[in-house]
């Protein structure tokens, strides 16, 4: 099956997971600041995050490049992990970092299962 409109609804998954990964590694108070934190945290954990956020973002360009379909479900799943992730930090915290967290997350997500969704219609 051929996912044309999801495959590009994954270059935004792309476009925010590697620049914020990079800002948390390399400039992790910059990130917190421009994502409204209320919080400081250590730079440690926020690097750390970084890390993983930046592997993550890997794999997401190379899913793009390579065209792998079968992976792209799976990021829907992975986004509803994260998004309530998300959703419960910022229910424990009432830090907006978390807020703007969700909403970024939830528009890829939204535009992910919208062009899933489409994608999957036109197939059949």
């Amino acid at each position: 099956m051929k996912l044309k409109l999801t495959h590009f609804s994954l270059y935004y998954l792309a476009s925010y997971v590697l620049p914020a990964g990079l800002t948390l590694l390399f400039a992790p108070h910059l990130a917190l600041t421009m994502m409204l934190s209320d919080t400081d945290y250590d730079a440690e954990p926020l690097r750390l995050a970084g890390i993983a956020l930046t592997s993550l973002g890997i794999f997401v360009v190379q899913m793009i490049r390579l065209r792998l379909e079968t992976l792209y479900p799976t990021t829907l799943f992975v986004r509803v992990f994260i998004l309530s992730g998300l959703g419960w930090l910022y229910a424990t915290t009432a830090n907006p970092f978390f807020l703007v967290l969700v909403g970024i997350v939830g528009l890829g997500f939204v535009l992910t299962l919208g062009a899933f969704i489409v994608d999957r219609r036109r197939a059949t």
